[in-house]
């Protein structure tokens, strides 16, 4: 004996056949998109406090090269996490103004094109986020590590 019945099963093939189509597989997509875009802001801006916080505060006390290390992680980190929240915001809202063109084939063309790029887009960002969010905290790390001459 089967644990659903035949019109659950019909009822799922059918929301399975719909979540297929290119206008949900952009819907998703998108969807993905803008909660990675909310975490990657909300953990920059923690991360952020945390460093101020917590590390050094003038990092002119430290030797040169920590110091150096610290600033490039930074640097880094910035950059990084900069161009993955762009890179987020980019997938989620397209340039301003742009018009697509009338005709079903190329909305359904447009459709599964624009879902691709937004899952590669929200990618790289993802790895991008994380390569930042480490940078920060290694830059913390070497503060609290090396953290200058005692007076």
């Amino acid at each position: 004996m089967n644990e659903f019945t035949a019109a659950e099963l019909r009822d799922a093939d059918n929301r399975v056949r719909a979540m297929a189509t290119p206008p949900e597989q952009l819907r998703a997509a998108l969807h993905q998109a803008e909660g990675y875009r909310n975490f990657l802001a909300t953990l920059t801006g923690l991360l952020t406090v945390i460093f101020v916080l917590k590390g050094q505060e003038n990092l002119s006390k430290m030797t040169t090269g920590p110091r150096w290390w610290v600033i490039g992680l930074l640097a880094g980190a910035f950059l990084l996490l900069l161009l993955a929240s762009w890179l987020m915001v980019s997938a989620v809202h397209e340039r301003p103004g742009k018009k697509l063109p009338s005709g079903a084939e190329y909305l359904l063309r447009y459709e599964r094109k624009r879902a691709a790029t937004v899952r590669r887009m929200t990618g790289w960002a993802r790895w991008m986020g994380l390569v930042g969010v480490l940078a920060v905290s290694a830059a913390s790390l070497v503060t609290w590590i090396f953290p200058g001459p005692v007076s």
